[in-house]
């Protein structure tokens, strides 16, 4: 009896000093795992120092570009120069100064005037054009054509300089309402139309979804707008003369990082 139990109590330790090992190696693979984790990202720090980029970035795109751009940065340490404005400025630029490494424009129609100056593009995320509402809907638009009943108050952007407020207008005069609809301004910019439905002094806005408060706002359901949706393209220009970074950079574009910081900011990713 005795030497059953010796037996049980060593079969026990052995059993024990066996487990207490594979468990030790198993930590120590984990910690070699996160330590090569920690290293390859730490390869990646300072990756570019010393090289930049010049990057033309639509100017509706500025908080989510910025964020991207400043994240880069601190990766890599590479320069990253962003220039924002409308499309006609930025194509302007790349026309007459014959430089830069990406256009972050607000559709691929915008590229087509500096087609000569891209390489290649690449589709990012999606443009989604809305109609919002005040919070209460309080005129009832439940539809396009609503925007034209009588007492409804419509703000939108500047169809001469702006993506959105070209869409407008487009909008307006396929549904035959361009001339019936109260327009209260054509020269808004995004904050001012949140400004003016929060007030109540603006009924609806035709707008960027990914601009809209809603806090302030309420985006109306409704698939007739979707024919309208357009995707912000990354047009990599011939003009880069920091070729490596510009492919470092390209690469990070795909980045689950960069993915992240467009959804956080209301942007859908493109298809």
């Amino acid at each position: 009896m005795k030497k059953i139990i010796v037996s049980m109590i060593l079969a026990f330790t052995l059993t024990a000093l066996v487990t207490g090992c594979n468990s030790s190696k198993q930590d120590e693979s984990k910690n070699k795992v996160s330590e090569t984790d920690v290293q390859n990202q730490e390869a990646k720090q300072g990756k570019l120092e010393g090289h930049s980029l010049f990057i033309f970035c639509g100017a509706g795109m500025k908080d989510p570009f910025e964020e991207i751009a400043t994240e880069f940065e601190k990766l890599t340490g590479c320069v990253v120069q962003v220039t924002y404005g409308n499309a006609a400025q930025i194509q302007t630029q790349i026309q007459t100064a014959k430089e830069g490494d990406f256009f972050i424009a607000g559709s691929a129609e915008e590229v087509r005037p500096v087609a000569d100056f891209v390489d290649e593009s690449k589709e990012l995320v999606k443009h989604i054009p809305v109609i919002a509402v005040d919070l209460e809907n309080s005129k009832h638009i439940n539809s396009v054509k609503d925007l034209a009943n009588e007492g409804v108050r419509l703000i939108v952007g500047d169809p001469e300089a702006t993506p959105i407020g070209k869409i407008a207008n487009k909008i307006l005069a396929d549904f035959s309402i361009k001339d019936k609809v109260e327009i209260i301004s054509n020269t808004a910019t995004a904050p001012a139309m949140m400004t003016a439905l929060e007030t109540k002094e603006a009924d609806a806005a035709i707008i960027w979804k990914e601009n809209v408060n809603e806090k302030k706002a309420k985006i109306l359901d409704t698939d007739e707008m979707s024919v309208y949706i357009k995707t912000i393209p990354a047009a990599k220009l011939n003009t880069s003369e920091d070729k490596e970074a510009q492919e470092v950079f390209e690469e990070y574009l795909d980045s689950d990082s960069v993915k992240n910081i467009w959804t956080n900011f209301g942007y859908e990713m493109a298809e």
